[in-house]
């Protein structure tokens, strides 16, 4: 696990509401930020299917999809350490 220390400037009012809610402690804090990791993440695919979609290309088959898939799953093997 990677410690940070992070130091914030907030608006006093933001602040406080933020503490009585109970948002500045680690635990709120990595959970905000693991929301905001999958929310930008959801957002590239979406753009990326956005880009797919105006570059108007033909979808794949089930078997290019599977061929594909082989495809990634032989070269994680191949990249394996021994």
């Amino acid at each position: 696990m990677t410690r940070l220390e992070l130091k914030l400037s907030l608006p006093e009012r933001l602040a406080k509401e933020a503490q009585a809610a109970g948002l500045l402690t680690p635990e709120a804090i990595t959970q905000l930020v693991k929301e905001a990791v999958r929310r930008r993440a959801g957002q590239a695919l979406l753009d990326a299917a956005e880009r797919v979609a105006q570059a108007d290309i033909p979808p794949l088959s089930m078997e290019e999809i599977q061929a594909e898939v082989n495809a990634v799953r032989q070269a994680r093997k191949t990249d394996r350490p021994a």
